[in-house]
């Protein structure tokens, strides 16, 4: 019988998926800030600056978090960009957490964001809490 090349190269890759994420994240396992959830909303700054009002100039970044800063350019939840990064949710937010501590992501709740558009009624909102406890 004789061996098939293309199951054993599928499973190195099965294997290989997980030593990725380790290295794009420098072997760190849980993100500096634990304030993103999967529907926090992701901006790039458009000109972001440092403590002092000078400009801020990235540096050495790695491929991923200019794939980030690319995407974020339309606001985008942590989800989306996991999604479009094709990497696991807590990697993702690894990234993400760099880029915001750098000030070059902008990072809103998005209960903080309807507010500011004008969508969040918390009358609306508590009114379809009270009807669902009744159900």
């Amino acid at each position: 019988m004789t061996p098939n090349w293309d199951e054993e190269e599928s499973e190195e890759d099965g294997a290989g998926t997980m030593v990725r994420p380790y290295t794009i994240t420098r072997g760190r396992t849980a993100p500096e800030r634990d304030d993103f959830s999967l529907i926090t909303v992701l901006r790039t700054a458009d000109e972001p600056v440092d403590e002092h009002g000078a400009p801020l100039r990235p540096g050495r970044l790695q491929p991923e978090h200019r794939m980030i800063l690319d995407r974020c350019r339309r606001p985008a939840a942590v989800a989306e960009v996991s999604a479009d990064l094709d990497l696991p949710v807590s990697v993702t937010k690894i990234l993400l957490a760099d880029l915001v501590t750098q000030g070059l992501l902008l990072a809103r709740a998005p209960l903080m964001v309807a507010r500011a558009s004008g969508g969040a009624d918390m009358g609306l909102l508590a009114a379809v809490r009270d009807g669902l406890r009744r159900l």
